[in-house]
């Protein structure tokens, strides 16, 4: 049970770290998102791929070593949790305080990494909200203005006026 509870702390260890990674990368795709870099956004993006699929496999090997972990105490393993293994640990006070705070910490670098998304979300929001201005204001600048012409029933007619802007028929 020993041995589990180390390769269980390790893992919980190494997921927090990748979490730090992905916060670091969170920061320098704000940066990229505010300098409109879109090359650098696009490689941090493929890192931030590269993480999460070792993330992911560190998932799956801390849940196949809560599964063994239960198999020892004796315990379902699908229902078998961080959580549950805090509350089985009444007994060995050291080593429920190491668990503890390995998952306190990685919840905590979890919830930071998160928050940097939502930023970096809001940030992306807001550009995107520019282009759409911007083109928007580039097509209102192509347009002619229309004329103020009236049908016999005093409705505008929405004739626009020619590009040159000089009317030859004077």
């Amino acid at each position: 049970m020993a041995s589990l509870m180390d390769e269980l702390l390790g893992v919980l260890r190494q997921e927090k770290q990748g979490y730090v990674t992905l916060a670091g990368f969170a920061e320098e795709k704000r940066e990229c998102i505010i300098k409109g870099d879109v090359d650098k956004l696009d490689a941090i993006s493929e890192k931030e791929q590269d993480e999460t699929a070792v993330l992911k496999n560190l998932e799956h090997k801390r849940v196949k070593i809560l599964k063994d972990m239960a198999v020892v105490l004796g315990k379902d393993g699908e229902e078998i949790s961080i959580s549950n293994m805090i509350e089985m640990l009444e007994r060995q006070p050291g080593e429920q305080a190491k668990l503890i705070q390995a998952k306190d910490e990685l919840v905590q670098q979890a919830s930071e990494m998160q928050l940097a998304n939502q930023q970096n979300e809001i940030l992306l929001r807001h550009a995107m909200e520019m282009v759409e201005f911007d083109l928007t204001l580039l097509k209102s600048l192509k347009q002619a203005p229309e004329t103020a012409n009236y049908d016999r029933n005093a409705y505008n007619t929405g004739d626009i006026l020619g590009n040159s802007g000089f009317d030859t028929k004077q």
